[in-house]
């Protein structure tokens, strides 16, 4: 690509989330488990997340002057409000993402609609702001889901996979307001480094992956997107990438972002509202 999509003329975008699922994951993992509320062991492990992880990515992103995008559910945010409140005083975004973390391709609209404006006065409540993006818990949502963040008034969603740089949501066959901004499984830190206590899914492989080839991963996949001009949205998580070896990683990664002067790094609601004044939606 000759002519460049971003702002200033920026070779190449990049923005970095981070979805704070606490806890609320391994509850629901576990509750079909005899005696579920007693599984202390697996609920600390997202615990971990907001009482440690958060502030050492919050340390590391102010090392490197990167403002990032934490999608919370609203469960998570009301359990851990000064959490909350100390990603917002840094200057970082907070998204929707679900209250206890739901599967929206299992719900109906209206608990949708439910747990979309519960997480939304959560937010509200402990910021004094409502989040303007989403992402759909547990990597899908239902069909008319963006249909309710229009309704909603969400800026956009970061929740597909469908590109390389941000477009706008099909709704009843034209482009709507609702900006994208994709991500890929390829991105996502706990496809590679979560350890899973139960059986490796094909026999045979590591529980979790070799720091090396994650970090030559990311940088290969950044690189990438840099040279085509792209958009490039990392999808991590404080439990995974907070802690002390892969926090290490996440650092490597804001090291080789913020080499390049010609790199626009930003919060998603920057990205979405660059998009709508830069490149217009086609008018049907």
């Amino acid at each position: 690509m000759s002519k460049s999509l971003w702002p200033e003329g920026k070779k190449s975008a990049v923005m970095f989330t981070f979805d704070l699922d606490g806890d609320i994951i391994w509850q629901n993992m576990s509750s079909d488990e005899p005696n579920s509320e007693k599984l202390i062991r697996a609920r600390s492990i997202g615990q971990y997340g907001p009482n440690r992880c958060v502030d050492m990515i919050l340390d590391l992103l102010d090392k490197y002057n990167v403002k990032a995008t934490f999608y919370v559910p609203g469960y998570v945010a009301d359990h851990n409000p000064d959490v909350i409140r100390r990603i917002d005083a840094a200057g970082h975004e907070i998204g929707n993402h679900g209250y206890t973390h739901e599967r929206f391709v299992e719900m109906s609209v209206e608990e949708q609609l439910f747990v979309l404006k519960r997480t939304q006065e959560s937010i509200r409540r402990i910021t004094g702001k409502e989040p303007v993006g989403y992402r759909t818990p547990s990597g899908d949502w239902h069909v008319r889901t963006p249909y309710l963040l229009r309704e909603l008034g969400f800026s956009y969603s970061s929740s597909m996979r469908g590109d390389d740089k941000p477009y706008y949501t099909i709704l009843d066959g034209k482009e709507s307001d609702l900006v994208e901004i994709p991500s890929k499984w390829e991105l996502d830190d706990y496809v590679a480094q979560a350890y899973c206590p139960y059986p490796a899914e094909p026999a045979g492989l590591d529980r979790i992956s070799c720091y090396r080839n994650v970090q030559d991963n990311y940088i290969r996949e950044f690189r990438g997107y840099y040279d085509m001009g792209l958009c490039i949205a990392f999808l991590m998580h404080p439990q995974i990438s907070g802690a002390p070896g892969r926090n290490l990683i996440l650092e490597e990664i804001l090291k080789e972002v913020t080499s390049h002067d010609d790199v626009w790094v930003a919060t998603g609601s920057e990205i979405a509202e660059f998009w709508r004044s830069a490149h217009p939606k086609k008018e049907v």
